[in-house]
C-alpha cells in the first residue's frame, strides 16, 4: 500500500469521502496552495476540487485565504482532530434536539400502543428476557452494579470476568453498596481456572477489603448477578445462566429478569448456601446478615 493510500485511509476514519482525504492528506504535505495545484497533484477533477476543497473548509480542517487565485491551507494534525470531536458532538446535540423535539408526538402517537400491547404479554414473557454470553452479558451486569441501591449479590465459579466489571464494581462500592460473592470451591475448578479465580480472590481482598466473600463446598446450578432483592417482591433484578458444562459460553445466553418473587427466592438460596454450605476457604468476615 502506498503513502498516499494509507494517509488517504487514515483521513476517512475522520468520516471524510474520497476525494476530502485525498485533498486534505495533499494539503498536510504541500501546505498552502491552491485548488488547481490540489487538482493536478491528487487527480481531483477541476470541476470537483472546488466543492471538494469548501467542505473541508466547512469542517473547520482547512482556512481559505481569499485572493486571485484562492488558496487554502491546513490546520494542524491536532487542531484537526479536535475539530473532528467537536463537529460529532454538534452532530450528537444536534441529534438529540431532534428527538426531543419530536418527544410530544412521539410518546403520544406510540405510547397508547404499547401500554396496550403490554396488557396482552403472557406472564412467561414478562419473567424473562434472554441476551448473549459474553459483551452484552458484561454489559447488563455492569448496569446492574449501577443501578443497585443497598445490595449486589453474585455467585460465579472464578469471577473471570471480573476486570470487564470492576469500574462499576468500584463506583457501586462508593456509593456505599453492599457486595457479596460467593465463590465455587478452588478444589472443585479445573486448575486453571483455580489460579484464576485464586488470583481474583487475592486482588479482591487486597484492593476491596469490604466485598464480603466466601466459597461454596457444592456445584452451584446457576451463577451470576442480583441486586435489591426484597422480601416483600416488590424490587430486584438479576442476570443469571444455568450450569451446561456441555455447552461453551460463546454459545449461551443469560437470562435476565425483574420479577421481584424470583430475585427474593434467589436470596434465600444465596444465603443457605452462604450460611450452611460454606468451605475451609471461606472469608474469616462477619457472618451474611
Amino acid at each position: 500500500m502506498s503513502s498516499q493510500n494509507s494517509s488517504t485511509e487514515l483521513l476517512q476514519q475522520l468520516e471524510l469521502k474520497q476525494y476530502e482525504a485525498t485533498a486534505l492528506a495533499n494539503l498536510l504535505g504541500a501546505g498552502r496552495t491552491t485548488a488547481p495545484s490540489v487538482s493536478e497533484a491528487t487527480d481531483i477533477p477541476k470541476a470537483r476540487v472546488y466543492d471538494v476543497l469548501d467542505s473541508l473548509a466547512d469542517y473547520g480542517f482547512i482556512k481559505v485565504i481569499p485572493g486571485r487565485p484562492k488558496q487554502y491551507q491546513p490546520k494542524s494534525p491536532e487542531a484537526i482532530l479536535e475539530r473532528a470531536k467537536e463537529n460529532r458532538r454538534q452532530q450528537y446535540e444536534d441529534y438529540c434536539n431532534e428527538v426531543e423535539g419530536a418527544r410530544e408526538e412521539f410518546l403520544e402517537e406510540f405510547g397508547p400502543r404499547y401500554e396496550q400491547a403490554d396488557e396482552e404479554v403472557t406472564p412467561t414473557a414478562e419473567l424473562f428476557s434472554v441476551v448473549d454470553v459474553g459483551d452484552p452479558s458484561e454489559t447488563e451486569t455492569r448496569q446492574l452494579y449501577q443501578n443497585a441501591v443497598d445490595e449486589v449479590y453474585v455467585i460465579t465459579n472464578s469471577f473471570a470476568y471480573f476486570d470487564d466489571v470492576e469500574s462499576a464494581v468500584k463506583n457501586a462500592l462508593e456509593r456505599g453498596v453492599d457486595v457479596s460473592v460467593l465463590f465455587l470451591d478452588p478444589g472443585k475448578l479445573p486448575e486453571t481456572k483455580a489460579t484464576v479465580q485464586e488470583d481474583i480472590v487475592d486482588r479482591i481482598t487486597s484492593e476491596y477489603p469490604e466485598i464480603d466473600n466466601r466459597f461454596s463446598e457444592a456445584v452451584l446450578p446457576w451463577r451470576g448477578t442480583f441486586i435489591d432483592p426484597s422480601m416483600t417482591y416488590d424490587s430486584g433484578k438479576a442476570i443469571f445462566l444455568v450450569e451446561e458444562t456441555d455447552v461453551p459460553n460463546h454459545q449461551r445466553q443469560a437470562a435476565i429478569t425483574e420479577n421481584g418473587s424470583f430475585v427474593a427466592g434467589m436470596k434465600r438460596y444465596f444465603d443457605l448456601i452462604w450460611e450452611y454450605e460454606i468451605s475451609d476457604k471461606s472469608s474469616s468476615k462477619n457472618p451474611h446478615p
